[in-house]
């Protein structure tokens, strides 16, 4: 049985990695097969499950109850017997006896007010429960964003991937072509050995990056809960113009804000518990009102020492009752009046909480748009990096091809150019960063 069980586990992870090699994962699938496997998001949910079941329970404490007792009874010793003479008088004799009786009831209370405290415990649980929602929306936000950081860095470290790549492949050409200026003399032996050199430095930064990339995918399986990176892609998004793509986003802080307050789970959060603490004053106020309740009952009984039978006296001893029960608080060790003094801390408490988590916002939202602006300043100036050096590598490649220029200037101007696009893919994947970090404090779905 353990081996069959094993044999089907071993089939399922291979079906799922074959699933997996055959297709290239969107950041949009990404997000939601995150969102769907994620253990704090199902916690979060099964806390909204239980918030349902406390609305349920405050809406039905408005039911009146129902219980049932039955009761058997059996006395023993001395007791107290009577008996009429035949001149009409009373004697009285011990004797030890015993005796049983039965009792059967069914009860019912309802009650009929209790200080508003019933109707404000059900607006109470409605505030938890949409508490709850804002907590597993707010979950969802942040596992989102978390998912595009790791996807992100997916996508520099294969783009960083690939040229390393580019420039091993020209660093073999000019391989070639140094062994050929030197079979023409053009120059010496040495400089083609500086080149195999350079070669391998380049070989050992395309192992280096390859390794970085699979570190890189494994951080994104392992996100999205997936058991082994093996024939994990991702898809690679079409991005013609990073700068214009993204300009939208690069809003003033306080536009970003006033949406954000409007519809951000944390303040949504934040909201409902000032909300919360509310209602849980006026349930502590409801303790000063009297308390009135109507019972219902009914109920009936045997004893073993009457002539009549079991069935007779069941009918015979039934009675029925109705009572009205008002409670009046008096006093109660201050018990009601320091419940609601702590209810009302609570309430600036919870409001003091809201301003913090508004004033925190904002500062994120700042901190973000600045960032952003940064980022876009810093990627268009690399983007003039890149451009000078591509052309300066370009007139050393023609240089180097007529023996004009050394090995050791040509790596030179190699490593610049590699450099500088490795800043640029940096900047790149920054920029983008920086400007969806402000699309999900203005509540845009996150895509790229």
């Amino acid at each position: 049985m353990i081996m069959k069980k094993t044999i089907i586990t071993g089939c399922l992870l291979l079906f799922l990695s074959a699933s997996f090699a055959q297709k290239q994962w969107t950041l949009r699938e990404c997000i939601d097969y995150a969102v769907s496997h994620n253990i704090d998001i199902q916690q979060q949910e099964i806390k909204r499950k239980n918030a349902e079941i406390s609305l349920n329970t405050a809406k039905n404490s408005r039911l009146p109850d129902l219980s049932a007792s039955v009761g058997q009874n059996f006395n023993f010793g001395l007791a107290n017997i009577q008996t009429v003479n035949s001149d009409g008088t009373y004697s009285t004799t011990y004797k030890n006896t015993s005796s049983s009786n039965s009792s059967i009831s069914l009860g019912s209370t309802v009650s009929l007010f209790n200080g508003f405290r019933t109707s404000n415990e059900i607006k109470a649980q409605e505030l938890n429960l949409q508490y709850a929602l804002a907590g597993l929306a707010k979950a969802k936000d942040d596992l989102a964003l978390n998912v595009a950081v790791y996807y992100l860095d997916v996508l520099f470290k294969q783009e960083i991937l690939r040229v390393y790549k580019e420039q091993e492949k020209l660093s073999a050409l000019q391989i070639q072509r140094t062994q050929e200026l030197k079979d023409a003399g053009k120059v010496p032996e040495s400089q083609l050995f500086d080149m195999i050199s350079q070669h391998a430095t380049n070989q050992k930064n395309v192992v280096t990056a390859a390794n970085s990339l699979n570190t890189s995918i494994l951080d994104l399986t392992q996100v999205l809960n997936i058991q082994s990176p093996e024939g994990f892609d991702i898809a690679i998004p079409e991005i013609k113009d990073v700068v214009s793509e993204n300009t939208a986003s690069i809003q003033p802080p306080h536009n970003i804000f006033a949406n954000a307050i409007a519809i951000k789970p944390v303040v949504k959060q934040a909201e409902y518990n000032v909300k919360y603490t509310e209602k849980n004053l006026k349930i502590a106020q409801s303790a000063y009102y009297p308390q009135l309740s109507l019972s219902l009952g009914i109920g009936t009984g045997y004893y073993s020492t009457s002539d009549e039978s079991f069935g007779q006296q069941l009918k015979n001893r039934r009675g029925e009752s109705i009572s009205l029960n008002l409670s009046i608080p008096i006093f109660n060790r201050f018990a009601t009046r320091n419940s609601v003094r702590t209810a009302r801390n609570e309430i600036l408490n919870s409001q003091l909480a809201l301003e913090s988590v508004k004033l925190s916002l904002y500062k994120d939202i700042q901190q973000a748009y600045y960032n952003a602006v940064g980022a876009q300043a810093k990627y268009e100036s690399t983007q003039k990096a890149v451009t000078a050096a591509e052309v300066a590598f370009s007139y050393m490649k023609d240089k180097y091809a007529v023996g004009k220029a050394t090995v050791f200037e040509y790596n030179e101007s190699q490593t610049k150019l590699i450099s500088s696009q490795s800043d640029l893919l940096q900047a790149k994947y920054d920029y983008i960063f920086r400007a969806k970090i402000l699309d999900f404090y203005n509540g845009k779905e996150i895509v790229l």
